[in-house]
């Protein structure tokens, strides 16, 4: 990697005496790092600017170089003549580097010009102060070209699964889609776009779901309750990764400017008028946003222990929050209550040491056999599911892909057809590695900590259960029917 930098140093006032005092600078600069492939030359001095070209082909950057430069001048100029180094202007700044692969269709990159031509790569940054170079955005910038290129390899490409678990083979007991059907029976009744408010009958199987889920996993593994809010930080999802990662899905939060009356009243007059919401005026009324409703619950969870040391006799740390729904942005896949905008769900999160997380996991697969087998009795299976930034890091196969990753439960869905085909995730359990303590600086006392998480979708596991169950309760099993024995009457409509 080359880098070729040109700068512009101004000191705050004129000294005739800065060239002997830049130069003997150089000379110590440039004795220092030559074994680092760095150089600093001196292209001119006009009364108070001082011209620089630095270029680097080692691993040390030459805007870290040039930014140490202007420190120890500033330092000697301000010791020998009380004159400081009042700014820098990047003047060019280029960056030339070769890629494992050449692009299959064009890269564009925010705050920069890409010349690429088969795997060469050429980073002409534009317009650029000193904040963006302390801030280590060029580094950032390197390796979102390198991530873009090597994205267009994976794009379209399934993730690695294996199939690792599968039931015997049940006979459902109808072929229809429970969604529908509850829909025509009145039990669900969608209210808005995702979103469906779920009437006594239907409320009766999730609640059942729920208690299941509670008393038969949760608890009898000792996981203890939390409550988090609803909204979720900008500055959390920064930290776990889903402000890059999915940013078209996240529901925003908005607050607005002013509680003031009068400067709502323009709104309020329109909304009056014409019994519609003007949407340009409603947004001179709020702030951007700078939260999100709840994705997932866990990044609040882990944002609670920000700098924390657990104590070692609390390793494993075992939680669960159920109170605040999630929200995603589902845009066109949405299909009845198996895949909508707000659900509901029991969130695990366990925090301890590599060997404490597989044993936790291995417990919570042992329970959930229980429930799918003997309780529910479906037809399932687990299979493991890597990411495509795992499998690209060559992760899957070896000792890390067997404990970290993903083991997704899914059940046979009959009204959709093919039992070799048409299977539904309706559960997970991961183990995340150090990402997220990490993140947000969680320690052990001890211990280096891992963490991981598992989700209970409780409309995923209604939708398995009725799809091969169907809404007739005489045909449930017993083992579900002694946590709901009765459905509640629907409301009688007029």
């Amino acid at each position: 990697m080359k880098l070729e930098l040109s700068a512009t140093l101004f000191l705050s006032r004129e000294v005739p005496e800065a060239k002997s005092v830049v130069d003997a600078l150089i000379s110590e600069f440039n004795n220092k790092l030559e074994k680092d492939q760095i150089t600093i030359k001196k292209q001119d001095i006009e009364k108070n600017k001082i011209y620089l070209a630095v270029t680097s082909e080692g691993k040390r950057r030459a805007h870290e170089v040039l930014l140490q430069f202007r420190k120890n001048l500033s330092e000697k100029m301000g010791k020998e003549f009380h004159v400081g180094v009042r700014s820098l202007k990047i003047n060019s700044y280029e960056i030339s580097f070769d890629v494992e692969r050449e692009p299959l269709h064009a890269v564009a990159i925010p705050f920069a010009k890409l010349d690429i031509s088969g795997k060469k790569v050429r980073i002409i940054l534009e317009s650029i102060d000193e904040e963006f170079l302390r801030k280590n955005y060029v580094d950032r910038i390197i390796r979102r070209v390198k991530e873009k290129i090597d994205a267009q390899y994976y794009e379209g490409k399934k993730e690695y699964w294996e199939l690792v678990w599968k039931s015997e083979e049940r006979e459902p007991v109808w072929s229809k889609d429970p969604s529908e059907e509850m829909q025509k029976l009145g039990w669900i009744v969608l209210l808005g776009k995702g979103k469906w408010f779920y009437m006594p009958p239907a409320a009766a199987i999730m609640r059942a779901m729920e208690k299941i889920a509670l008393e038969e996993v949760v608890l009898p593994l000792g996981f203890k309750e939390v409550i988090e809010p609803m909204h979720v930080s900008f500055e959390t999802w920064l930290k776990t990764g889903h402000l890059e990662g999915m940013p078209g899905e996240i529901y925003y939060i908005c607050e607005p400017k002013s509680r003031d009356p009068a400067e709502w009243e323009k709104f309020i007059d329109i909304v009056k008028i014409t019994r519609e919401v003007p949407e340009e005026e409603i947004l001179k009324n709020i702030k951007p946003p700078r939260d999100g409703v709840v994705y997932a619950q866990c990044p609040n969870i882990y944002a609670s222990m920000k700098g924390k040391t657990i104590a070692e006799d609390n390793l494993p740390l075992l939680l669960f929050e159920h109170y605040v729904p999630s929200n995603r942005y589902e845009s066109g896949g949405k299909h009845g209550i198996e895949r909508v905008d707000e659900f509901h769900r029991i969130e695990i999160v366990y925090i301890g040491t590599k060997e404490q997380l597989v044993e936790v996991r291995d417990a919570l697969i042992e329970r959930y056999k229980h429930v799918f087998n003997e309780i529910l009795e479906l037809e399932w299976r687990m299979a493991r599911v890597t990411p495509f930034y795992m499998q690209q890091a060559g992760i899957v196969g070896n000792e890390e892909g067997i404990v970290k990753g993903t083991i997704d439960f899914e059940a046979w869905l009959p009204y959709r057809g093919d039992r070799n085909k048409e299977w539904l995730e309706f559960q997970n359990i991961s183990i995340v590695g150090d990402k997220y303590t990490k993140a947000f600086n969680i320690k052990g006392q001890k211990s280096d900590l891992w963490s991981g998480c598992s989700g209970i979708g409780l409309e995923r596991w209604m939708i398995a259960f009725l799809a091969q169950k169907g809404l007739d309760p005489d045909k449930w099993p017993k083992g579900f029917k002694k946590y709901l024995p009765q459905l509640p009457e629907m409301p009688r409509f007029l």
